[in-house]
């Protein structure tokens, strides 16, 4: 009991401190912001795109580290990428949890930390935030490249330089090496800093090298999906010349991966290295397989998600609809927490029976019905 009233208050003051690692993540949530969609980034950097003048002064907005707003003044048009970047961390992580305790929950009053304390325990939950988040921006500024909307990057012309056999390299091929390189650099802007030669923030330098671990599985899981897509030229169909180029995987796919990485996730301890070897994130215990570099990786168990906790910003699932037929996560034994839960029965009106009207028009009925729905106690 007093072990667990001492880690609270710690949390309460880690909480209350200014200057939380990767507080960029309110940026995507601000409504001024566009967003990219996440149908393979058939999207657009479209309406509401700020002009050159205020892109410079969101630059200099309190959501990033001095290093983020040197990085944003470089080139002030990436600040609409990163914006979409975590727009499409944001939405995927709550797609790929929608089902289960933790559903991804954002807290957008607090633009210190949308995430709460969640990100001060570095959990499961925390190495997939970083790993999409990351993934996200390289995913993001690679298709601001490929757009024309970025002046530092356009198509990547290093895969012209290899010679295929019966086809050959065309089109714009979407820059990823790019998209990582600003991906790694942002995500490196926004660590805590190194204070008397201690890293600064939750867990140190184990927290460190499990972020940067984390960050980079994200952005591999972009660049290890990337497709190559052809067209074919020549008389009447005949293809004799096939045209290639690659492309962005739909973020879809990226997402699905690092949810089941989640799942698989290794949990590490830091090992120190005698002599000038650097220190590095090794298995817990001698059983435990050795993470890659595409794994996930944490350092301690994730907190009860069950109830509610104010501190850690935790909503606890009472009240979440649950399914009174699955043995999944959404089922409502694990979703409840064993707590049970109530049926009710709600008069849903909904349009049905639709048909479409040459031309140009679909016309439906409205449709009433009872439906059960399963809410945890």
């Amino acid at each position: 009991m007093r072990q667990a009233i001492i880690t609270t208050l710690v949390l309460l003051l880690l909480v209350g401190r200014k200057g939380v690692s990767a507080n960029w993540w309110f940026l995507g949530i601000e409504p001024r912001t566009s967003t990219l969609h996440e149908n393979g980034g058939e999207g657009q950097i479209g309406a509401g795109v700020i002009g050159p003048a205020s892109a410079e002064k969101n630059c200099r907005n309190l959501h990033l580290t001095p290093k983020q707003q040197a990085i944003c003044l470089r080139s002030p048009p990436s600040l609409q990428a990163i914006s979409a970047g975590a727009r499409l961390a944001i939405e995927e992580c709550q797609h790929q949890f929608r089902s289960a305790r933790w559903n991804c929950t954002i807290n957008p009053e607090n633009p210190e930390n949308i995430f709460g304390g969640v990100m001060l325990i570095n959990s499961r939950e925390a190495a997939f935030i970083y790993a999409i988040s990351a993934a996200g921006i390289a995913y993001s500024v690679t298709r601001a490249c490929s757009r024309g909307a970025l002046t530092d990057c356009s198509c990547d012309n290093r895969v012209r330089a290899r010679h295929p056999n019966h086809w050959q390299w065309g089109g714009c091929s979407e820059d990823i090496h790019f998209g990582e390189k600003f991906s790694r650099e942002w995500s490196d802007g926004g660590e805590e800093p190194v204070k008397d030669g201690v890293v600064q923030g939750p867990a140190g330098l184990a927290g460190l090298l499990m972020r940067r671990h984390n960050s980079e599985a994200g952005r591999r899981a972009i660049r290890s999906r990337m497709q190559r897509v052809c067209k074919c030229h020549g008389m009447s169909g005949s293809c004799s010349v096939r045209v290639c180029w690659r492309k962005l995987p739909a973020f879809r796919t990226a997402g699905m991966a690092l949810a089941a990485l989640h799942e698989g996730a290794a949990l590490v301890r830091l090992a120190q290295r005698g002599g000038k070897k650097p220190a590095r994130l090794r298995p817990a215990r001698p059983d435990l397989k050795r993470p890659n570099k595409t794994d996930l990786v944490y350092l301690e168990d994730s907190p009860d998600y069950c109830e509610r906790n104010t501190t850690l910003g935790i909503p606890g699932t009472r009240g979440r609809i649950c399914n009174r037929t699955s043995l999944g996560l959404d089922g409502c034994r694990l979703l409840c927490c064993g707590r049970g839960y109530q049926t009710r029965v709600r008069d849903v009106t909904e349009k049905c029976n639709c048909k479409f009207v040459w031309c140009c028009d679909v016309k439906c009925e409205l449709c009433r019905e009872n439906r059960e729905e399963h809410v945890c106690n």
